[in-house]
């Protein structure tokens, strides 16, 4: 005897179109490319005009720790982002 196996099976029609993405998808998104424009933005400057001066505040706080976890925070915001999932 062959072994009938149950699938389900959702039928839509033309004019129902199923979104991938909710609403809170992409709120989270949109907080996700936040974080990382604040994180390349916060990256920004800490050089010289002049070449013969060195600048020490291109070696801050701000610029090599903070901004990096910023950037890198945005982008596990947006692996979270795109695997929410709907209620």
């Amino acid at each position: 005897m062959a072994k009938e196996t149950k699938t389900q099976v959702t039928e839509t029609t033309d004019n129902e179109k199923v979104m991938p993405f909710g609403k809170m998808n992409y709120i989270i998104v949109l907080i996700g490319l936040a974080l990382i424009a604040l994180g390349f933005i916060l990256m920004i400057g800490g050089g010289s005009d002049d070449p013969k001066v060195f600048n020490e505040s291109m070696f801050n706080f701000q610029r090599i720790t903070l901004a990096p976890i910023l950037v890198l925070a945005g982008f596990v915001v947006e692996i979270v982002a795109i695997f929410w999932k709907r209620k």
